[in-house]
């Protein structure tokens, strides 16, 4: 565990910051990718000797391969990469905007394929190597109207995480790809949400960062596919997906 190299995007704060910090716990050297560098220098002198800050836009392609590449010089190679870049929304579904939706799929969808075929030449290559996609219980269940285009672009990633799992098992099978779902986490998520909306914070049966953090050390330990950060979730989903299905008619 000591030896491994982790990239981390959307590490400036929140749930990557917790996550950086916790790995870096534990001997892991930990490239940290995100746009403000201010924030991003702070998280990694926390993090120790073995943080690598690398200031960039997970939205755009190039920017992506150029923290790849960064990561690869610093380190020599990578074993684990986490897509954390993440934005939400507050409008309904009736009110939603072409830029509403753009930006969505922009900051939660693009910027994890960009780092999934940023890494992936490097993994083929090596013959290993760990993707974990961070999405929500929203992807699964989507049961805030108000956070609409999220809910769909959380789904849109679940479906191409299980895409790119399926492309890989057969041709690298020492290749996985996790997907992590946390609820509702006490950070800067809802205030920074697209047109504002209520602070996470504030929320009832949240978690904290950290929690989430234990959750994805646990998924780098395991490997496992899909993963919930809080007990009873996946029960939650399997009752709304039964309540959606209707026995067709005799």
């Amino acid at each position: 565990m000591s030896s491994q190299v982790v990239v981390i995007t959307g590490a400036s704060s929140g749930i990557g910051a917790a996550v950086a910090e916790r790995l870096s716990r534990d001997g892991m050297a930990v490239a940290l990718v995100a746009r403000r560098a201010d924030a991003l220098a702070a998280v990694a002198s926390r993090c120790g000797a073995l943080a690598l800050p690398i200031v960039a836009d997970m939205t755009v392609r190039d920017d992506a391969t150029r923290a790849a590449a960064e990561a690869l010089a610093r380190f020599g190679h990578i074993d684990v990469w986490i897509n954390n870049v993440g934005r939400g929304i507050t409008r309904p579904a009736t009110a939603l905007t072409d830029d509403d939706i753009d930006e969505m799929m922009r900051v939660n969808v693009r910027s994890a394929l960009y780092g999934m075929q940023a890494v992936l030449p490097h993994f083929t290559a090596r013959g290993r190597g760990h993707i974990i996609n961070v999405s929500s219980v929203l992807g699964r269940l989507p049961m805030a109207h108000f956070r609409s285009a999220y809910n769909g672009a959380k789904h849109f990633l679940n479906a191409l995480t299980a895409n790119v799992r399926e492309d890989l098992a057969a041709s690298h099978p020492g290749i996985a790809v996790s997907l992590v779902s946390p609820g509702v986490v006490r950070t800067e998520f809802g205030v920074n949400a697209v047109h504002g909306g209520p602070d996470s914070r504030t929320l009832p049966n949240s978690q904290s960062a950290e929690e989430v953090a234990e959750v994805i050390a646990g998924v780098i330990a395991s490997r496992a596919p899909d993963v919930y950060t809080r007990a009873g979730v996946k029960q939650m989903v399997l009752g709304y997906l039964d309540g959606l299905t209707a026995d067709p008619p005799a």
